[in-house]
């Protein structure tokens, strides 16, 4: 028997199967349901999703993706990083306030009692595309005197909820490096580079919290490493990454980019001190090779073997050949598979879709059916999977592109 090859996710879809969060997101800002109506969903959807991911069989199920906004708004809110106009005196920050910074507020956050002053009209802060996907996300802002404080339980919360439910999860942040890198200077000249000395330790005592619980990975997600960086931002990613091991010493951090080739910054991501690199082989599959040669003996390789960001079933012929490609030069327990990124990205599941041709629906793969395809390729190349499957894969495969 082959050694097993660890599988795991970065992200889930949300909204839910029926569009759950959408519906009640929208009766909640009409004012049809209290916030406490709105947060037991968010539980429901949470677990529901954690136990698909379980029932999948992946060996590292993600928490703290789960967002009722936007991952990076949350990040703000963790950080305690809300605009000064919203007029926030510290203490928790809840989903009101979340909400205000998010889509601008008549009464700039009285609801969450933090204020002092007359109702007055705040406008929202900024959104604008995560990356190059349809996605959106609120631009964290940045200022001289911007400071940094833990000011909410979200990521700790989320992961006693799983493990409630027997579910040992890795929980997710956005890194530092990209957190800073996406966000903007509201006062012109100002390098908000210069506030990550004040941020690292909130990210620190983040790290050191999970692990207080019980965590044994932790992903953080630095895409900003497929953009071009200059020399003062790489030093500080290597900065950055040595303080959070030299705090967190028996930690495993899984670094995660996506969403193209690192190019000039590969070099710098195999040098972080970190457990694992997961790389988006979807669009960085000709860095394969390059990253095995230079990848360190202490650092795993997470393939990101599923495209996140299409509809269409895997090439389980290709993929297989990849991860073998993998699996020569690194020990089996060295290569993890998952999708190429959050499955935020694809809808949830095929299960639902009466309407379509058996033909064409033999073709696709939503969020589902694409963790099933992450775990039956990581049983093929273990020498354990399903043959029938396989077949059934490379025949659905040849029959998309056949077709007229």
């Amino acid at each position: 028997m082959n050694a097993h090859i660890l599988t795991h996710n970065l992200g889930y879809p949300r909204i839910g199967e029926k569009r759950e969060l959408k519906k009640a997101l929208e009766a909640f800002w009409k004012g049809e349901i209290p916030v406490e109506e709105l947060e037991r969903l968010g539980r429901q959807l949470r677990e529901k999703h954690w136990l698909v991911q379980r029932e999948a069989g992946l060996d590292l199920i993600p928490s703290n993706d789960f967002s009722y906004y936007d991952q990076m708004l949350d990040m703000t809110c963790l950080l305690g990083n809300v605009p000064p106009r919203f007029g926030w005196k510290e203490g928790p920050i809840g989903l009101e306030l979340l909400f205000d910074v998010a889509r601008g507020s008549g009464l700039a956050g009285v609801k969450e009692g933090h204020l002092c002053g007359a109702e007055t009209a705040v406008h929202a802060s900024e959104m604008t595309k995560w990356f190059d996907t349809n996605y959106h996300y609120i631009v964290p802002e940045f200022q001289p005197r911007t400071t940094f404080k833990l000011s909410t339980a979200k990521p700790f919360d989320e992961f006693q909820e799983a493990s409630a439910l027997g579910i040992r999860t890795k929980p997710v942040l956005i890194g530092p490096m990209t957190y800073l890198h996406l966000g903007k200077s509201v006062e012109s000249g100002f390098d908000h580079l210069t506030l990550l000395e004040d941020l690292l330790p909130v990210y620190s005592e983040i790290l050191a919290g999970l692990e207080g619980l019980g965590a044994e990975w932790v992903q953080l997600d630095e895409p900003v490493l497929a953009l071009d960086l200059n020399p003062d931002w790489q030093a500080a990613f290597l900065s950055a990454y040595r303080r959070f091991r030299e705090r967190s010493p028996n930690l495993r951090l899984l670094l995660a980019t996506y969403f193209g080739e690192l190019r000039e910054n590969l070099p710098l991501a195999t040098r972080l001190p970190v457990d694992a690199l997961h790389l988006d082989l979807t669009r960085a599959g000709a860095e394969l090779e390059k990253a095995l040669a230079c990848l360190p003996s202490a650092m795993s390789l997470s393939l990101g073997i599923v495209d996140g960001r299409n509809v269409w079933r895997n090439n389980f012929e290709a993929s297989l050949a990849q991860i073998d490609k993998a699996r020569r030069i690194l020990s089996a327990e060295r290569v993890f598979l998952a999708p190429s990124c959050s499955l935020l990205h694809s809808p949830v599941t095929l299960r639902g879709e009466k309407a379509l041709e058996p033909e064409i629906k033999d073709w696709l793969a939503f969020a589902e059916e694409k963790l099933g395809e992450v775990t039956q390729l990581g049983r093929l190349a273990e020498g354990a999977g399903d043959s029938f499957l396989a077949f059934r894969n490379r025949v659905a495969f040849h029959s998309r592109r056949a077709s007229e």
